[in-house]
């Protein structure tokens, strides 16, 4: 287990971010849905093989990442982590995230970082979060910008990505922007059906 971070859960009204279990392949499985909406993300499971290498590999290494499902109102409808725990520099990225189509756009995803971020920044004492995604994904990198990170820049060939390479639009915060990031969520947040 990761000691800093720990391992949650972390609730707030109707979103549930918990860690998963090997009981959750069936479930995930049927996240996904088309693949190819995910085409920017690696690596998400498409069935319940799939799902269950996922979760195996997302729960082995505890101390370099620490997998949540999210759940709303009872129903797993994606995930995502904390990873590059480095609790010397009290800092980790947000990511491998992934939600069903239906739960895209709606409150889930800011709930679900608000709870991320709330517990690193608050309870974790960190001092700093960052989040990567591929350069062409827009749609991630708009959602990530509207949770108050700022883009630091661009990392070339810094992952695989489908038999090549991706460059990286890096995004970060510090515990100096959380009270003002925090302020927005929390609005964004309660203002939400």
């Amino acid at each position: 287990m990761s000691a800093w971070l720990g391992t949650g859960p972390l609730t707030h009204g109707r979103i549930t971010l918990r860690p998963f279990t090997p009981d959750d392949a069936d479930a995930l499985a049927r996240v996904v849905g088309d693949p190819e909406r995910f085409r920017w993300t690696s690596g998400v499971p498409t069935d319940v093989r799939s799902s269950r290498a996922w979760i195996e590999t997302a729960l082995a290494d505890p101390s370099s990442r620490v997998a949540f499902a999210v759940v709303d109102d009872g129903r797993l409808v994606g995930s995502t982590s904390y990873y590059e725990i480095d609790p010397e520099n009290l800092s980790t990225a947000i990511g491998y995230t992934f939600y069903t189509e239906s739960a895209q756009g709606t409150i889930v995803n800011p709930t679900a970082k608000f709870l991320l971020m709330r517990h690193a920044f608050e309870e974790c004492e960190a001092v700093r979060l960052v989040w990567h995604t591929h350069e062409q994904n827009a749609r991630s990198r708009a959602a990530i910008a509207k949770l108050g990170a700022s883009f630091e820049g661009l990392l070339h060939k810094h992952r695989r990505h489908r038999g090549g390479w991706r460059t990286t639009a890096l995004y970060a915060m510090t515990d100096d922007d959380w009270p003002a990031a925090k302020e927005l969520l929390s609005e964004r947040i309660s203002n939400s059906p």
